[in-house]
């Protein structure tokens, strides 16, 4: 073959090879200006946090926070509530001892509690999340906090597939949490009353349901495993209603009660426990047309938070306090 030749093929072959470089670039380091801008958990990500962004929210927050709900906590030491749940446990004592008797379990899980730097996502069930595409960097972080029945399988380029901890209560609890969590997720029961705890009592025991004091009749037959069921401390929503949402926990007279949200409880709850929170998936759209679709799944509408007991403007209010502060950072673009 002539040098002519030989010249003439590298010429032709040049364009490949640069294609091959810059596939590599892009692919393995991950640098190339087409790779999503949305942000990636990185353990630098700790060195830059700033102690006193937490101070100016007075939020009482330590990294050493137990979470859970634990048998000790009664049996062991005196702990009087002065408020009922769900911002105490006044009333509840002998219901909590007899599901901590079963569940026994209230840590988390070593590979966690033992890292240097978590990260956490609290992915909410808003319509904001739909088609984001966002599930391989919701997988990417320590902790992935889901909330009540929302859907996993078949969302997953949007949702991811890693669920870490499941907040719910009976009302939002699916009767097969295998369908939609990993094995070893977190079931973490938020009680709201006092009959959430009977129900789960009743279940623990296999004993006959009662059905009467739910706004919704929640599963009779519920296959969580007693070991990977967790009861929230009501610390903390007692925390996300005065320090979050500053809002009354015992109202006064007649006046209707407001309560957090179960998602902005969970962010809370991962502010106190990580040292990098982000979410996806909440706001709710400002559209006035009631029927527009509110979740990324299913058909529920605006029309069907008319008489909800959660005051969600004043929650969109506190969450945008929460990230101009530098406290939480959304995957995605939000209202």
């Amino acid at each position: 073959m002539s040098l002519a030749a030989v010249k003439t093929w590298c010429l032709r072959l040049l364009p490949v090879v640069f294609f091959l470089l810059w596939y590599y670039y892009c692919y393995f380091l991950k640098s190339c200006g087409v790779i999503s801008k949305s942000p990636v958990p990185r353990k630098s990500f700790c060195e830059n946090l700033s102690p006193k962004k937490w101070e100016t929210l007075d939020f009482n927050i330590a990294r050493a926070n137990s979470l859970f709900l634990k048998l000790e906590d009664f049996f062991w030491q005196q702990r009087p509530s002065s408020l009922p749940l769900p911002y105490g446990l006044k009333g509840s004592e002998l219901f909590l001892l007899k599901i901590l008797a079963v569940t026994a379990s209230y840590k988390m899980p070593e590979s966690i509690s033992k890292l240097d730097c978590r990260t956490c996502v609290v992915v909410g069930n808003g319509y904001g999340v739909k088609n984001s595409s966002l599930g391989p960097v919701i997988n990417k972080y320590d902790i992935v906090i889901r909330l009540n029945n929302a859907p996993v399988r078949g969302y997953e380029n949007d949702v991811g597939n890693k669920s870490t901890l499941r907040f719910f209560y009976p009302e939002s609890a699916s009767p097969n949490p295998d369908a939609h969590n990993d094995p070893d997720t977190l079931m973490v029961l938020v009680p709201f009353k006092q009959n959430d705890l009977r129900w789960l009592k009743e279940i623990l025991y296999n004993e006959k349901r009662v059905r009467k004091g739910f706004w919704k009749p929640p599963p009779q037959i519920w296959q969580g495993k007693s070991s990977h069921i967790r009861i929230l401390d009501p610390y903390f929503l007692y925390q996300t209603a005065s320090k979050v949402l500053k809002i009354p926990v015992q109202p006064k007279g007649k006046e209707k009660p407001v309560h957090p949200t179960t998602g902005i409880l969970a962010i809370y709850v991962a502010l106190s426990y990580c040292d990098v929170v982000h979410v996806a998936g909440f706001g709710y759209p400002q559209s006035k047309n009631q029927k527009h679709p509110i979740h990324y799944y299913g058909s529920d509408t605006m029309k069907s938070m008319k008489d909800s007991y959660h005051d969600l403007s004043h929650e969109a209010e506190a969450l945008k306090r929460l990230e101009d502060a530098g406290l939480i950072q959304y995957l995605h673009p939000h209202s």
